[in-house]
């Protein structure tokens, strides 16, 4: 009697829960494929969680000749501002003239191309702006006397991944985190993956193909699933400072170097300023990137050239870095110059069971590497449906008009005994979710016990129940941006009470 294949578990399953894999999850659930995402640690924990928070076209990118990643940059930009209004919003740049430096003309060219290349709907136009006598120009050297006004948007870039993997939980996927895939063998024509939890647990599961999104880690990934890497891999870090305010205001700055590289200077968190970043080969953990010394003085020496009061080590708060897994295509040995668009490459086992692995790429271009993604993967999983993700909200992005400020104004009236402060950032940072975090409450103590900082035990329960937070560090790094401010000596005590709730 002949014998039939059992059902796969999953139709694909993504290994790596940062920005790629998330979108990738996202867009092959709302297809209605059976869609499993793993990932080794927390929701966006490396390189997605340590960017320099923008949605950006990439200025600089012009000048290395990458129009087509800058068109497609730009018009994403517009699509997330549109699907996710709570998390992203409008940023306006100051770019200080230097003389001796790029020249009138060529910022001039740039920021028109800038303008007119990616279909700008929602931002202002760039345009020349005069520093001497602003609230900016009082700040930067007195011989800085003009420059250039541009568009680009701010993000929670960890956020964005959290709403992504919530979006495809809600569309039937199964997100797995603190979860490792060990390895895959493949065997008729499925791969047959076996898993290991934060506490040791095995479990075993089956796939019609696999999606490797692991970002620095994607090539160890596939020698787990006895595939041979065809792709070089270029590590990269990236590393940032953030310092006590340098300036008042709501404008960034994008300051040149004499390397021709760029440094931001962007307003953060209210009383901070965040500036990054650096371009350097890595060879390390990419789990354990720091920041050197060596870095730390390029980022000091780069924004110094153009304050009139220097900072130092003293002003500096707090640091960060990041590994971009970038693709190798042996074009330049210049970390600077290695593309920040993506590659995908699609393998398959020897009984034909694909695999796809995710080079490069950045996170505002994720939703339509997404798309690509599954594009490849169509011929083998006939895949259903049609893209869907650029006109669907995210997860509390479904803002009247997209309009934060109106939001904002209705929940101060919605919820007037509240702090006016707690209600603002509830609101830019949950969206229309904000009622489910809130519940019944009208007055603060019904919201429990404040941890510190404004984190309530109502906000703590939400983010365990919804947004897989498993440990303090996942709420104060990951899911708000509280970290900076929280009292050290009560993270014992919100620990207990994550490590309460999920029993």
């Amino acid at each position: 009697m002949a014998t039939t294949e059992a059902p796969a578990d999953f139709d694909l399953l993504v290994a790596g829960g940062g920005i790629n894999g998330a979108g990738i999850a996202r867009d092959a659930a709302g297809r209605g494929l059976r869609v499993c995402l793993v990932e080794q640690h927390d929701l966006a924990s490396h390189t997605s969680s340590a960017s320099t928070k923008l949605i950006h076209g990439g200025l600089r990118y012009l000048e290395q000749g990458e129009l087509r990643l800058v068109r497609e940059s730009l018009a994403e930009r517009e699509r997330l501002l549109a699907i996710a209004p709570h998390i992203i919003r409008p940023l306006r740049f100051v770019l200080p003239y230097v003389d001796g430096l790029r020249p009138r003309w060529l910022l001039r060219l740039g920021l028109f191309i800038y303008d007119h290349a990616g279909g700008r709907e929602r931002l202002q136009a760039s345009t020349a702006t005069p520093l001497t006598g602003t609230a900016l120009g009082d700040v930067l050297r007195p011989d800085l006397r003009d420059g250039f006004e541009y568009s680009d948007c701010w993000v929670e870039d960890s956020r964005l991944v959290v709403l992504n993997a919530m979006d495809a939980a809600a569309r039937g996927a199964s997100v797995r985190t603190q979860t490792q895939l060990v390895d895959a063998r493949e065997a008729g024509g499925l791969w047959h993956v076996t898993c290991r939890d934060a506490g040791g647990g095995i479990s075993a599961l089956t796939a019609r193909a696999l999606v490797n999104a692991t970002g620095a880690w994607v090539n160890e990934v596939l020698k787990r699933v006895a595939v041979a890497p065809r792709q070089r891999l270029r590590l990269v870090k990236g590393s940032h400072l953030v310092l006590r305010r340098i300036y008042e205001g709501d404008q960034a700055c994008l300051l040149q170097s004499p390397d021709r590289r760029v440094i931001f200077m962007i307003p953060f968190e209210q009383h901070y300023t965040l500036v990054g970043t650096t371009d350097v080969p890595y060879e390390g953990d990419p789990a354990a990137p720091g920041v050197d010394a060596a870095e730390q003085q390029y980022l000091l020496d780069g924004i110094n050239r153009f304050l009139r009061r220097p900072v130092g080590p003293p002003d500096i708060v707090s640091r960060y870095s990041g590994v971009r897994p970038l693709f190798d295509d042996g074009s330049s040995n210049s970390a600077q110059q290695v593309s920040r668009d993506y590659h995908l490459e699609l393998q398959q086992g020897h009984s034909g069971a694909p695999v796809l692995t995710v080079y490069g790429g950045k996170i505002t271009t994720y939703r339509r590497l997404a798309e690509h993604a599954l594009e490849r993967l169509a011929s083998a999983l006939d895949i259903p449906g049609d893209s869907w993700t650029a006109n669907e909200p995210l997860p509390g992005g479904d803002l009247p008009g997209a309009d934060l400020a109106s939001f904002t104004a209705h929940c101060r009236e919605r919820w007037p005994l509240l702090p006016q402060r707690l209600v603002d950032r509830l609101a830019r940072t949950y969206g229309t979710r904000m009622a489910q975090l809130v519940g019944g409450a009208r007055r603060l103590p019904e919201l429990g016990r404040d941890y510190g900082a404004g984190l309530t035990a109502a906000e703590i329960r939400y983010l365990v129940e919804n947004e897989w937070a498993c440990s303090a560090e996942d709420i104060l790094l990951r899911r708000t941006r509280l970290g900076l401010q929280f009292p050290a000596s009560a993270r014992r005590d919100l620990q207990d009470a994550v490590a309460q709730l999920r029993g």
